[in-house]
């Protein structure tokens, strides 16, 4: 049976804390989604003045970060390079950058997914916050 490691309440914490802090640093009003590797919300958190519309996408690009087991802005990269079939694919909705996976040992453990600002920022946002588990 193989074992991989799982986020925990407290690496949750963490991830948001730091995501918070370098959101805040900039003043960016952003929403900041956590899922699991199976891309189910374990934390949303919506700051002051983010755009009610980011408590949806948020966590759209989470659950597509960890689901495809890579930065949602690939798919949002493919779609601008012409092939708009691909948003037909299935589960996959939140396909525009600011969703990144959390990576450890090489096994996706979960995502994060950041809504409000420009999105290279929302993917700055959610790295900031991976960064705070030292993995």
């Amino acid at each position: 049976m193989k074992t991989k490691p799982t986020l925990s309440l407290d690496d949750v914490r963490r991830i948001a804390a730091a995501a918070e802090s370098h959101a805040s640093a900039s003043a960016w009003a952003v929403t900041i989604a956590i899922v699991d590797d199976g891309g189910h919300l374990l934390w949303l958190q919506r700051l002051d003045g983010a755009p009610p519309i980011s408590a949806q996408i948020a966590p759209a690009k989470a659950r597509t970060a960890a689901v495809g087991r890579r930065e949602s802005k690939v798919y949002e990269d493919v779609i601008n390079q012409g092939r708009v079939s691909f948003l037909s694919a299935p589960t996959l909705e939140g396909m525009l950058e600011g969703g990144v996976p959390v990576m450890v040992d090489g096994q996706c453990i979960g995502a994060v997914g950041v809504s409000g600002v420009k999105s290279s920022e929302d993917a700055e946002i959610a790295r900031a916050g991976i960064a705070a588990l030292g993995a």
